[in-house]
């Protein structure tokens, strides 16, 4: 790794006054993901600002909602009993991703910044638009087995790694972020991007902002919801396809739904035709089996991963028998 310098601040405003100090800086908590980028030379920060002393661990639940201070850890977050007890979508995404060791120091804010990324994203020799914009994707014409089958463009066909995140988009989260002493919110649905022009870039944060918090709003999926997912190993391996799906039934039928996919898109990937399908009608296997039908017919696959079509097909419908179970 090259060298940088390094500092640890006790508040937000010192924290971002140092980040300030250098066009190279980078903020860093758990660095799961950061620090491998920095082994590899991908990303080289010229400053690092340690935010771990930061007051962002907190945990508050109230009749609205959850927030979560984005320096809790995984771990933490996956065990706490409001998260397990009202929101168990997000305990089992949480607890599907990576291993114990990394959710014991990977942080919330740190998952849903993580780079979107494929195989050719960490190999430099290979051309890559989002390690270097302009050089071309590998991955269009190359083996691109896990590439997206949504909302892909020509200049990227990574897919977005968190399973969090997948739980965070179908609950319909907010992201609250300080930037130079203001605060901000911005719905979940609307952080991250796809790769279009720029898929340099991974979300719509300023640069130099921090997230302090996420709020889950209270919902009424707690009793019948399910997280998928679908990989290679069962072990510490991103998703192919994951399903993150809640139902609200009353008597049976269908009140409303919240779906989405990881695994197949540049950002968690909403299936907001879906869940308007599946409104209004009475659970039962052939209903989901159409609502997988509807969930898949504006995929785009390439060569290598037209499985993927297929995959979530068929986990979507298992995804919505396991939420009734």
């Amino acid at each position: 790794m090259k060298p940088f310098t390094f500092s640890r601040p006790a508040d937000i405003k010192s924290a971002q006054q140092l980040y300030k100090k250098n066009e190279a800086s980078q903020f860093i908590a758990g660095g799961t993901n950061l620090l491998d980028l920095m082994k590899k030379e991908i990303t080289m920060p010229a400053n690092l600002v340690d935010i771990n002393s930061l007051s962002l661990k907190e945990i508050t639940t109230g009749d609205a909602g959850i927030f979560i201070g984005s320096l809790a850890l995984n771990s933490v977050v996956a065990a706490h009993p409001d998260i397990i007890k009202n929101y168990p979508l997000v305990a089992k995404a949480l607890l599907a991703g990576a291993s114990a060791q990394i959710r014991n120091m990977a942080t919330i804010g740190g998952n849903i910044l993580q780079r979107t990324r494929c195989p050719y994203f960490y190999d430099v020799a290979l051309p890559c638009n989002k390690r270097k914009p302009g050089a071309g994707c590998g991955a269009l014409e190359g083996f691109n087995r896990t590439s997206a089958i949504f909302g892909a463009s020509e200049n990227c066909v990574a897919v977005h790694p968190s399973d969090l995140c997948i739980a965070l988009a179908a609950l319909d989260a907010k992201v609250f972020v300080q930037t130079d002493g203001k605060e901000s919110i911005i719905p979940f649905k609307d952080f991250h991007r796809l790769p279009g022009n720029t898929p340099d870039k991974d979300n719509n944060l300023i640069k130099g902002s921090l997230v302090t918090k996420i709020y889950i709003p209270k919902n009424n999926f707690n009793i019948h919801s399910h997280y998928l997912k679908i990989r290679d190993r069962s072990s510490y391996a991103f998703a192919l396809v994951s399903v993150a799906a809640g139902l609200h039934i009353e008597r049976g039928v269908i009140r409303s739904a919240v779906i989405a996919a990881g695994g197949v898109a540049h950002k968690p990937w909403r299936l907001y035709e879906t869940e308007k399908f599946l409104t209004g009608k009475t659970a039962s296997a052939e209903i989901f089996k159409k609502a997988a039908v509807i969930a898949i017919k504006d995929a785009r696959p390439l060569e290598y991963n037209k499985f993927k079509t297929t995959m979530l097909e068929k986990g979507l419908q298992l995804a919505l028998k396991n939420a009734m179970a």
